[in-house]
């Protein structure tokens, strides 16, 4: 029999004591690698918690109580030890969960979160609906989605500079929304879907954050006239046939043809950013008929009403085929189920329609110029791997470094002192008895992870960078050892500078 399917309801004394128990049990992503292991651990990350069922059998202390129920979906037979302030009737009354047949089940997931950003680290209890492992199928078209890879990127990729006020477009179960709260002391929440706002209002109350406000509605309906200087959405982007017969997910489908939705974001944030505000969001771009994918973004840019600086970072491109398998799967159909050519098929004929050659997949990050003027437009394909964690702090000194270098012309360039940053190294490779290196490597540990070849006159400015003497004193005494002449080295070389502050390889002494 299927289990009930309702909205979770939020109720502020109700959540303090669910949050109680659940920290009095030890319920943290850290107690959980303790209480099952890092091996089952790793596979409840790969979507099999059979591992994780198997370690907890037999095990009736509070956490293992509480992992069962809220973190594998599990029915349990009792939960007045594992939650002495809730109680099964609070739970009732959340609506997180049913009895019946003298087992409780579990009517949501909720999930530790740990999180760490300029404040500090961090967890939360992160509720969200069942998944496909606990449902036994697929998922409902109304699906509130937990926490997943691309929630995490977005809330990594935030900025850290503090704002005044902030909008979480298409919140979903609220995690940008709880991110973006570090930052701003005041957040709007939008979504089309009633039930994941009550999700959002469920987790705000449960991790005891304030300032938080919902509203529904599609797109930027909801706060139509209002500005914000934060903007931050994880939309519902999935590319998905305008067909019968196809699921039409909320948490992954807004019901645009092709990459409509992307566009839609990117010609309406402007009017809805202050001067110097800044929308970052997920998203995917089509290659059509021979035009790249990066390309047709940057038509979307430049033909926004209000000018904007940009940043797009692709950082995955797909063919048709792999990219429709990918979300066909991620609905819970699998090669070799009945419909799973059916939907393969669907996918297919809806890129061939628009001549559709690949997908790309990557971060945007816009800004309201204050003088009206875009001075930033970078789009660049960066698909090696990085750790996404600590990337907002990266783009924030990225912003505020093409800033400061915008107001400086070569000469205040040239008067400045740098520093090399604490992650980045040096490679040199030499042939076989060469004396000289025939290749010189900048890699970058942190941000990007750039890796840039470099030249002996480069290599030799940024190790120098030490905090002592300003680029143009450095460039001279290079010109000289190298025995070239300092002007034409100079002109060369300070272009280059440039980009490395922009990309993090060197910093400002002060």
């Amino acid at each position: 029999m299927p289990l009930p399917h309702p909205v979770p309801r939020t109720d502020e004394a109700l959540a303090r004591a669910l949050a109680a128990d659940l920290s009095a049990a030890g319920y943290t992503t850290e107690g959980l690698r303790r209480l099952w292991g890092a091996a089952a651990d790793g596979a409840i990350g790969r979507g099999h918690a059979l591992p994780a069922r198997r370690l907890l059998a037999g095990d009736d202390s509070a956490v293992a109580v509480i992992a069962r129920l809220f973190g594998l979906g599990d029915a349990v037979a009792d939960v007045d030890a594992a939650f002495p302030a809730t109680g099964l009737e609070g739970l009732e009354s959340l609506g997180l969960v049913v009895h019946e047949d003298g087992l409780v089940r579990p009517l949501a997931l909720i999930r530790p979160q740990a999180f760490v950003d300029e404040d500090g680290a961090g967890e939360w209890w992160m509720a969200s609906d069942l998944d496909e492992a606990a449902l036994g199928g697929p998922l409902p078209e109304d699906h509130v989605l937990g926490v997943g890879g691309a929630s995490l990127t977005l809330a990594g990729l935030q900025l850290t500079s503090p704002a005044s006020r902030a909008l979480d477009l298409g919140t979903g179960c609220g995690i940008q929304a709880l991110r973006a709260r570090r930052q701003a002391p005041r957040v709007v929440a939008t979504d089309v879907s009633e039930r994941a706002l009550a999700f959002t209002r469920l987790n705000a109350a449960l991790n005891g954050v304030d300032g938080i406000e919902t509203r529904i509605g599609d797109m930027f309906e909801p706060v139509r006239g209002e500005l914000f200087d934060r903007i931050v959405s994880n939309p519902p982007f999935v590319i998905t046939p305008r067909t019968a017969g196809v699921p039409a997910y909320e948490y992954r489908d807004a019901g645009r043809v092709g990459d409509g939705l992307v566009a839609e974001f990117v010609a309406g944030v402007g009017t809805h950013l202050a001067p110097g505000g800044t929308a970052q969001l997920l998203g995917n771009w089509e290659t059509r008929d021979g035009v790249a994918g990066l390309d047709r973004v940057r038509e979307w840019v430049e033909g926004s009403p209000v000018p904007l600086d940009a940043w797009v970072v692709e950082r995955e491109d797909l063919d048709p085929i792999a990219y429709a398998e990918l979300w066909i799967r991620d609905g819970g159909t699998a090669p070799g189920m009945a419909r799973f050519d059916e939907l393969l098929g669907a996918w297919l004929d809806d890129f061939a329609a628009r001549g559709v050659t690949a997908i790309g997949f990557g971060y945007i990050l816009l800004r309201r110029p204050l003088t009206g003027v875009p001075a930033l437009s970078r789009y660049e394909r960066l698909l090696q791997p990085v750790s996404e964690g600590g990337l907002g702090s990266h783009l924030t000194a990225a912003l505020a470094a093409h800033d400061r270098l915008a107001a400086l012309d070569d000469d205040g360039l040239a008067a400045s002192i740098l520093l090399v940053a604490p992650d980045v190294t040096e490679a040199r490779h030499h042939l076989p008895g060469a004396e000289n290196p025939s290749v010189i490597e900048l890699r970058q540990g942190g941000g990007f992870g750039r890796v840039l070849d470099v030249d002996p006159a480069l290599a030799a400015l940024v190790g120098a960078s030490d905090g002592d003497l300003a680029v143009g004193p450095l460039i001279d005494a290079i010109a000289q050892l190298m025995d070239t002449d300092a002007v034409a080295l100079r002109t060369d070389l300070l272009s280059r500078v440039r980009e490395l502050l922009f990309t993090g390889f060197l910093r400002f002494a002060d």
